[in-house]
């Protein structure tokens, strides 16, 4: 009898592989180099199991390649590299390196936390005394995991430029352009390249929709929407979509158009890697209602959708733990503050949940802290998110005008910096569609000045 085949992803020690092979036929990477997701996707096709470590993501895409695998064990600890629902849908096992858990290696692997939240938080200071000589140190001393991740592979690309490595940066560059995130932009900006929309896919005809109508998963997936049960619907659909081909994601994704169900399109279409329908992606319903508004306050309706997009990806009835509501995610408080002030009369805070309303309100409130804050985007985002008297304090702690970038890269909170990221880059990814122009993401950065503390909005 044949044994299980396996695949150790790192090198180990050989008595490691002396005792599994008396268990498994084995394959293992003696090199110790990072294979790439597409390198890593060949080595598991024929194995049952798998020995990884951080830098091997294991997500949808990989599981649908490699249907014999059956479990994957983290040389890892409390590494987020495994799609831990995608696994549990396929019935493939996670765990973490057996026997290891110790207080011995907890402390040290709490260590390597520490040094590198160390090194991340260097770089944040180095850049904004745009010292790129360490910038540059401070990210090679990174994991190679960490080091290829696109923001570090940005900024080494900048540190680069700036000692006239110009060749060396570009190349940096290009790895990351073709992705339509934050990063992807500012690398499109230093090759002296726009951001665009892509050439649209060949819309799915209507027997390509239908058969993804008569998909009982989706099916399913719409009956636990009907009853409001969102968690269950989402995990429906996606399941749903675990085995399907391009086009098959396409129709899939206008079906949940049809079906008025944005957040599952925009899931559903961002899964395509070599067919894109911006439309899909970066959809702009309600237009008939935002336009007024926005128009009457000279807003940039690209800046509101790139909000929205980030708040509640289009879910209508959309509510946060904390009591934000709709599509534009206000707060009570937010909404009774902007309605007093621009004179919405018989205003009560179950108001919010009606779309008019809540566009009305959300714009106004956007359109207040955009004047507040001298019309930076970026400002203006981070304190839609975070509050505009958290901004004030991080914008009276700065010595110097900060480009735009870099201040975004240094913003104290993890979720407001993420925030900012997505809602600037999705703001140029509407731009460059309402406008039919090619777009630049650093227009939108601008420098951030020293500002005071005043403060009157919520």
């Amino acid at each position: 009898m044949s044994k299980p085949r396996i695949l150790i992803a790192r090198a180990v020690f050989p008595a490691v592989i002396e005792r599994l092979s008396q268990y498994f036929d084995i394959e293992s990477n003696q090199t110790d180099e990072t294979w790439s997701k597409a390198q890593l996707t060949e080595k598991l096709r024929d194995k049952a199991g798998a020995f990884t470590t951080g830098s091997d993501r294991i997500d949808a895409d990989v599981l649908a390649a490699c249907p014999q695998l059956k479990i994957c064990a983290n040389m890892a600890v409390g590494y987020n590299n495994f799609d831990l629902d995608a696994m549990t849908a396929r019935g493939v096992l996670g765990t973490n390196t057996p026997d290891v858990l110790t207080e011995t290696t907890a402390d040290f692997g709490f260590a390597l936390l520490m040094a590198t939240a160390r090194r991340m938080t260097e770089s944040e200071h180095y850049l904004r005394r745009g010292d790129w000589k360490a910038v540059k140190a401070t990210i090679q001393a990174m994991p190679p995991s960490l080091r290829a991740e696109p923001s570090w592979t940005y900024w080494l690309g900048r540190a680069l430029a700036a000692e006239d490595k110009d060749e060396e940066a570009a190349a940096l560059y290009r790895r990351i352009a073709d992705q339509a995130h934050f990063y992807g932009q500012l690398a499109l900006d230093e090759l002296g390249t726009k951001v665009t929309v892509p050439p649209p896919a060949r819309t799915p005809v209507q027997v390509e929709i239908d058969a993804m109508a008569a998909n009982p998963d989706l099916q399913r997936s719409l009956k636990f929407f009907a009853l409001r049960l969102r968690f269950e619907g989402t995990r429906e659909w996606n399941w749903a979509l675990r085995r399907m081909n391009e086009r098959e994601l396409l129709a899939a994704a206008e079906f949940a158009r049809q079906s008025a169900v944005l957040d599952r399109m925009l899931y559903t279409s961002e899964r395509t890697r070599t067919e894109f329908d911006y439309t899909q992606r970066f959809p702009a319903p309600h237009a008939e209602i935002l336009r007024p508004t926005t128009q009457s306050l000279g807003l940039d309706m690209a800046w509101v959708y790139g909000v929205i997009r980030q708040e509640s990806r289009f879910i209508m009835d959309a509510q946060s733990r904390v009591g934000a509501s709709g599509l534009m995610q206000v707060m009570p408080s937010t909404g009774k503050y902007v309605a007093g002030k621009i004179g919405l009369e018989d205003y009560v805070h179950t108001k919010l949940s009606d779309l008019r309303t809540n566009l009305l309100l959300g714009s106004n409130y956007l359109n207040m802290i955009l004047q507040r804050f001298d019309g930076s985007e970026v400002l203006a985002t981070a304190a839609y998110n975070a509050g505009p008297g958290r901004i004030n304090g991080w914008r009276a702690k700065l010595d110097r005008p900060l480009e735009g970038a870099v201040f975004v890269e240094s913003i104290p909170y993890s979720e407001t910096r993420t925030y900012v990221k997505n809602v600037l880059a999705n703001t140029t990814n509407y731009a460059a569609m309402f406008q039919q122009q090619p777009q630049t993401i650093k227009s939108r950065l601008g420098t951030v000045a020293p500002g005071g503390t005043r403060n009157e909005l919520p």
